[in-house]
């Protein structure tokens, strides 16, 4: 005998319970709709009454912090001025522009403490004043490499002008870094510049002593009074070969000192051209105001708001409110029921 299939009870008792439901939301159609006109209602209003934001952005590409300097002076140059940066670089200058330099800047600059109505006697008032520039000043990276700074504010002219001051404050904070930086350098070169400097003007002027003595080129000298002294005695002069003699010991006594001073001075030299180079580097670096970010797209007064979005406030509204009504009415059920059994 072949037995019978067995029927299936899942997809059944899926369907039964699906229309379980559905008959028991019908049931209590009513309600929900009192409910989800309540919650429309309500949320009109909360959303009516709500502060319009408008948003402005700035996009910005950073910039290699290359030497200038070093473009300059250098004969062979490793790195392009004019090129964009990698990664890192975007990342530094993100550091940048959420630095508390450029934050206090901007808030003192726009009044911000009175702008967001904040008390600054009160406790926690500087967390909170952080809080509220973070919820509306952003700046990040894209994924095309580039910054975007945004700014959310109720005036678009403010909005505008502070995204604008910040990417240009990005610059002037980046140049004050790498400015101070390359100062300290720069006091270093000149230091080590000036004191061999110091120590030519001093041997130049030792080795004029001698030139004044008559001793100015030692090795020259004593070969053509060698010369003449041989002449000297070939002839029979002997006075005038004592003269030369006397000459010549002269010019011996101060032998080492000439020919320290001179080895010295060549080495001096070529020290002083080193350190002349790096000073001009250094010079320039220092007080070279570098762009640290190109420009791409400037902030300008938006002429729609961005915040708040009110028909999706309403619609998650309704749909929140309904969602836990039907929780609530389906828990009450089983509840009822459990107690029944």
């Amino acid at each position: 005998m072949t037995e019978s299939p067995t029927p299936s009870s899942g997809a059944p008792q899926q369907s039964l319970n699906s229309t379980h439901l559905l008959f028991f939301i019908y049931s209590r159609w009513k309600m929900f709709a009192v409910l989800g006109l309540a919650a429309g209602l309500i949320s009109s209003g909360v959303a009516l009454l709500m502060e319009e934001q408008f948003r402005s952005t700035v996009v910005l590409f950073a910039t290699p912090q290359h030497s200038i300097g070093e473009q300059f002076f250098e004969e062979v140059k490793q790195n392009d001025l004019l090129e964009y940066g990698e990664t890192e670089d975007a990342e530094r200058l993100l550091q940048i522009l959420n630095s508390d330099r450029i934050r206090s800047r901007v808030i003192e600059k726009y009044d911000l403490w009175m702008h967001y109505e904040i008390d600054r006697s009160e406790p926690g008032a500087q967390t909170l004043l952080a809080k509220k520039y973070g919820s509306l000043v952003d700046a990040g990276l894209t994924r095309y490499g580039s910054i975007e700074v945004s700014v959310l504010d109720k005036d678009p002219q403010r909005a505008a002008d502070m995204a604008n001051d910040i990417a240009y404050l990005a610059d002037s904070v980046a140049n004050e870094l790498r400015n101070g930086r390359a100062q300290e350098a720069f006091e270093y070169a000149k230091g080590s510049y000036k004191q061999v400097q110091d120590e030519i003007a001093e041997m130049e002027g030792r080795l004029g002593e001698l030139y004044a003595m008559g001793i100015y080129d030692f090795g020259t000298q004593i070969e053509g009074l060698n010369e003449q002294y041989a002449t000297a005695i070939g002839k029979g002069a002997t006075a005038n070969a004592e003269k030369i003699r006397q000459q010549m010991e002269n010019l011996s006594r101060h032998a080492n000192q000439f020919n320290k001073l001179t080895n010295l001075l060549d080495a001096a030299y070529e020290r002083e051209a080193i350190l002349k180079k790096r000073y001009e580097l250094m010079k320039l670096d220092a007080e070279t105001q570098m762009p640290s970010a190109f420009v791409v797209d400037r902030a300008f007064p938006a002429d729609k708001k961005a915040k708040p979005i009110r028909w999706l406030i309403v619609v998650i509204s309704v749909g929140a409110t309904l969602a836990f009504a039907l929780l609530a009415l389906l828990a009450a059920e089983n509840i009822r029921k459990a107690s029944a059994e």
